[in-house]
């Protein structure tokens, strides 16, 4: 069965939709002094939106976009979860420090009018 062109048209605009959600909470972080180290970063275990250098460690951030923050809260599922930290430990062992480096989890939810919320440490213990 192919694809119907509505279905692309959906999934092209969602997709630049969620790019210009990451490159704003970019500039979110940026404008409290951290520096972007990597966007879309993909290892094994799956895919980080956005990494930022925080002095000797890493904010890792997870960028959820929906209509309203708390529609946005909700797209964050445990298994999502699960890939989310599995990829950050492989991100971070490979760093000089390996796992010890100093880093958190993030989730930022940004809604239809661009607001942006951070959730700091998230996905924490």
């Amino acid at each position: 069965m192919s694809e119907r062109p509505g279905n692309r048209l959906r999934g092209a605009v969602a997709h630049q939709a969620g790019r210009m959600a990451e490159a704003q909470v970019a500039r979110w972080y940026e404008g409290r002094g951290l520096a972007v180290h990597a966007t879309r970063w993909r290892g094994q275990g799956g895919e980080i939106d956005l990494i930022l250098a925080d002095g000797a460690g890493f904010v890792l951030v997870e960028v959820k976009r929906a209509r309203d923050l708390a529609a946005a809260a909700h797209r964050l599922q445990p298994a999502q979860m699960a890939r989310l930290l599995a990829a950050g430990a492989e991100f971070l062992g490979a760093q000089p420090a390996g796992l010890a480096t100093p880093a958190r989890f993030d989730v930022a939810l940004v809604d239809g009018q661009g607001r942006v919320e951070v959730i700091e440490n998230a996905l924490g213990a």
